[in-house]
C-alpha cells in the first residue's frame, strides 16, 4: 500500500474514532489502541512499524514539547519537590522495586535461560516512562484539580528522559560492561545535565529571534525549529534529547510567548501545536494497537500480569512513600492525589520502541518484548478506562454532577424553544388546527418555563456554573466580532492595517479570557486541594 493512501487511511481512522469516543464517553487514545487492535487483528492495514527512528525524528520531540510549551513554569516550580522526587530518585527506587519482585518470578517462568537480576533492570528501565496523555485529557473534559494534572504531567516530562538514561545505563550492566554506582550517576547527570543546557540554549536563541519579529508563520517555524532542532542536536552529542526538548518548550512557551509574542501570533501558535499534538497522538496510538499481536500477547499470559503487578507495586511504593516525606511540607500531596498518580502511570509507545530496539540476540528478547507490549495494553485499557470512575470516587470531580445537570436543563430549553419555533410555523402556515396549536404550545411553553426555573436555581445555589456560562458567552461573542473583521477585511470594506489593529485587539481580549479563566481554576483548585486535604488527614468521624 503506498504511503500516501496509508497516511489518508490512519487520519481517517482516528477522525472516526474521534466521533465515536466522544459519543460513548471514553478517552480517545483508548479508543484508538483498541481500534489499531481491531485493524492488526485483521490486517485491513499494512502501516509503518513504530520504529526507534520513527519516534525520534517525528513524534517524540513534537508531542513533549507540546506539553512543555503548555506546561505552566510558575505551578510547575511550585511543585518542583514533588514533581522532581517522583521523576528521579522516585523513578531509580520504583526501577529497582520492579526489578526485585520481578527477578525471583521470571526467572521460575524461564528457568532454563536464566532471568537474573539485570535483565530484571532492563526491563523495569524500559518500562518506567510514564505516558500520561490520556489521562490528562481525561482531566480535562472531567474538570479535576489543576495541580493534580501539573504533577502527572510534570512528572511525565522529567521522568521521561531519566528513563531513557536509566534504560541505556541498565543495558550496558546487562551486556557485562563495568559501571560503579559513582560512575553511574556522574554519567546520569552528564547526559541529562548536558542535554538541559543545550535544550536552554536552543530555547533561548528561538526566544530572542522571536522577540525580534512579529509574523506568526515565521514564529510557528521558529518553534519547530526549537522543539526538533534541540532533540536533534543533544541526540548528536549522545545526551538526553527529551530533556533537552522539554527544556527548549518550557522557554519558548513561558518566556517566548510571554514577552516576544503578540495576542494573534500565541493565538496562532497555540493552535498550531495543539492540532500537531492531536496528529501525532492520533498516529502513535493507532500504531501501538497495530504492533500489538495479541495471539502472541496471550502465550505470555501470566509473565505479562505479573510484570504489570510488578510495575503498579514500585509505582504505589513510591508514590506512598514521596506522599509520607512530604506530608508536613507546602507541596503535600493529598492521599487522593497519590491514588490517582499511582493508577494515572500510564505506559505507551516509548517503552514499546525502547524494547524493541534491543539487540536480536540479546537474552530473553522475546520475554522482554511481550511483557513490555502487554502492560502497555493492560495500562492503556485497564488504567484509562478506569481512571473516570477512580476520580469519582475519590470525590476529585465532584462537580461534574452539577455541570451535567446544568447542560441537561440548557439542552432540554433549546430542544423546547425549537419545537415552539415549529408550532408557531405550523400555526401561521394553517397547517395544523388553531386548538390543537394552542394546546400543543401551553404545554411546551409550560416545560419550556420549568427548565428555565430550574437553570435560574442552578444559576443562583452554583456560582460557578454562571461563571462559566458568563465566560463561554463572552468569549463566543468574541470570535463572532473577530469573524465579521476578518471578513471586512476580505472584501475590502476596512484596510488591512486597521483590520490587523482591531483583530489583535481582539485576541488581546481571548488572552485575557482565558488568563482569567485559568485564575479561577486554579483558585478552585486550591480550596478542593484544601479541603481534600483535611479530609485526608482528619481521618473518619468518631
Amino acid at each position: 500500500m503506498h504511503f500516501e493512501i496509508v497516511f489518508v487511511t490512519l487520519f481517517s481512522v482516528a477522525t472516526l474514532v474521534a466521533l465515536i469516543a466522544r459519543a460513548i464517553r471514553v478517552p480517545y487514545t483508548v479508543a484508538l489502541v483498541v481500534a489499531g487492535l481491531i485493524l492488526g487483528a485483521t490486517h485491513a492495514l499494512e502501516s509503518p512499524h513504530l520504529t526507534q527512528e520513527l519516534l525520534y525524528a517525528v513524534f517524540l520531540p513534537g508531542l513533549l514539547f507540546e506539553a512543555a510549551f503548555h506546561l505552566d513554569f510558575k505551578k510547575f516550580w511550585a511543585n518542583k519537590i514533588a514533581i522532581s522526587s517522583l521523576a528521579v530518585p522516585g523513578l531509580v527506587v520504583a526501577i529497582g522495586l520492579t526489578a526485585l519482585i520481578l527477578t525471583p518470578i521470571a526467572d521460575a517462568l524461564d528457568p532454563a535461560r536464566g532471568f537474573t537480576m539485570e535483565y530484571a533492570l532492563v526491563f523495569a528501565a524500559l518500562i518506567a516512562a510514564t505516558d500520561p496523555i490520556a489521562v490528562v485529557g481525561l482531566f480535562k473534559t472531567l474538570g479535576a484539580p489543576k495541580r493534580l494534572a501539573v504533577l502527572v504531567e510534570g512528572e511525565s516530562l522529567l521522568n521521561d528522559g531519566a528513563a531513557v538514561v536509566l534504560f541505556t545505563l541498565a543495558l550496558g550492566v546487562a551486556m557485562g560492561e563495568p559501571l560503579s554506582f559513582v560512575t553511574g550517576i556522574l554519567a546520569f547527570i552528564e547526559v541529562v545535565g548536558i542535554g538541559g543546557l543545550i535544550g536552554a540554549a536552543v530555547g533561548m536563541a528561538a526566544a530572542q529571534v522571536i522577540r525580534r519579529v512579529d509574523e506568526p508563520t515565521i514564529e510557528i517555524t521558529l518553534t519547530m525549529v526549537a522543539a526538533y532542532g534541540s532533540f536533534a542536536f543533544a541526540e548528536h552529542f549522545h545526551v538526553s534529547g527529551v530533556i533537552a526538548t522539554v527544556v527548549s518548550g518550557m522557554i519558548c512557551g513561558n518566556y517566548a510567548a510571554q514577552v516576544g509574542m503578540s495576542p494573534s501570533t500565541r493565538i496562532a501558535v497555540e493552535s498550531f501545536w495543539e492540532y500537531l499534538a492531536f496528529a501525532l497522538n492520533s498516529i502513535i496510538f493507532l500504531l501501538i494497537g497495530l504492533e500489538v499481536d495479541l495471539a502472541a500477547l496471550g502465550t505470555y499470559r501470566i509473565a505479562i500480569l505479573i510484570a504489570w503487578i510488578a510495575v503498579m507495586a514500585g509505582r504505589a511504593a513510591v508514590t506512598a512513600a514521596v506522599t509520607l516525606l512530604l506530608k508536613r511540607t507546602h507541596e503535600r500531596i493529598p492521599w487522593s492525589y497519590a491514588a490517582v498518580l499511582t493508577h494515572g502511570g500510564l505506559r505507551g509507545g516509548l517503552s514499546m520502541v525502547l524494547v524493541l530496539a534491543l539487540a536480536p540476540d540479546f537474552p530473553h528478547r522475546e520475554l522482554l518484548v511481550h511483557m513490555t507490549f502487554g502492560v502497555v495494553l493492560l495500562s492503556i485499557l485497564v488504567q484509562g478506562l478506569s481512571m473516570e470512575p477512580l476520580l469519582k470516587r475519590l470525590g476529585l470531580i465532584g462537580r461534574q454532577s452539577d455541570r451535567q445537570a446544568y447542560e441537561m436543563e440548557k439542552g432540554k430549553t433549546r430542544a423546547l424553544q425549537a419545537a415552539l419555533d415549529e408550532l408557531n410555523k405550523m400555526a401561521a402556515n394553517k397547517t395544523i388546527h388553531p386548538d390543537v396549536a394552542r394546546e400543543l404550545m401551553s404545554s411546551y411553553q409550560r416545560r419550556l418555563e420549568e427548565a428555565e426555573e430550574h437553570i435560574r436555581r442552578l444559576h443562583i445555589e452554583k456560582a460557578e456554573l454562571r461563571r462559566e456560562e458568563r465566560m463561554s458567552a463572552t468569549r463566543h461573542m468574541l470570535r463572532v466580532e473577530k469573524d465579521a473583521l476578518v471578513r471586512a477585511i476580505h472584501q475590502g470594506h476596512i484596510g488591512a492595517d486597521a483590520g490587523m489593529k482591531l483583530l489583535t485587539e481582539i485576541d488581546a481580549r481571548l488572552l485575557a479570557l482565558d488568563r482569567e479563566d485559568e485564575r479561577m481554576d486554579e483558585k478552585k483548585g486550591g480550596e478542593d486541594n484544601d479541603n481534600k486535604e483535611s479530609l485526608d488527614t482528619a481521618g473518619p468521624a468518631p
